[in-house]
């Protein structure tokens, strides 16, 4: 859902060429799955394209060649720290880009909790908060 959804927001602002937008999991339950339905359910209501994509898991590759790697939890950010070979300089929480009430909060995460809604509504405010952050770097 977060890679559509940033996506979708940076091609609105007219910066997809500044951008090299994937997601990758932390486990390897869902490698080579299509996002589940309540996702793309979520992101047809929405009017968000869904970006064609299938699970893969992090690599240290991963660490090695992007500027960013978001977690939506906690957990997600020990995963990711581990796969990236004990390194964590470029991995962030994304809720922490979110200044007062958010910051620190983990993303509600759909495959538990089945609230597609909820997770949508955290995503929204984190990848914008994220985007402004970026956009200033760019400036």
């Amino acid at each position: 859902m977060a890679e559509s959804m940033f996506t979708y927001m940076v091609k609105e602002r007219g910066l997809e060429d500044k951008f090299e937008i994937d997601s990758a999991a932390t486990s390897r339950e869902e490698i080579g799955n299509t996002p589940h339905y309540g996702t793309v359910g979520k992101l047809r209501e929405v009017g968000i394209p869904l970006v064609p994509h299938r699970a893969r898991q992090m690599t240290m590759a991963d660490y090695d060649y992007y500027d960013y790697l978001i977690g939506m939890d906690s957990a997600n950010i020990r995963n990711m720290a581990r796969l990236a070979g004990g390194r964590d300089q470029k991995i962030y929480k994304l809720l922490d880009f979110v200044s007062g009430e958010g910051l620190g909060r983990d993303v509600a995460d759909p495959w538990y909790t089945d609230n597609f809604d909820e997770t949508y509504d955290d995503l929204l405010i984190g990848l914008g908060a994220f985007l402004k952050h970026v956009e200033i770097e760019l400036i």
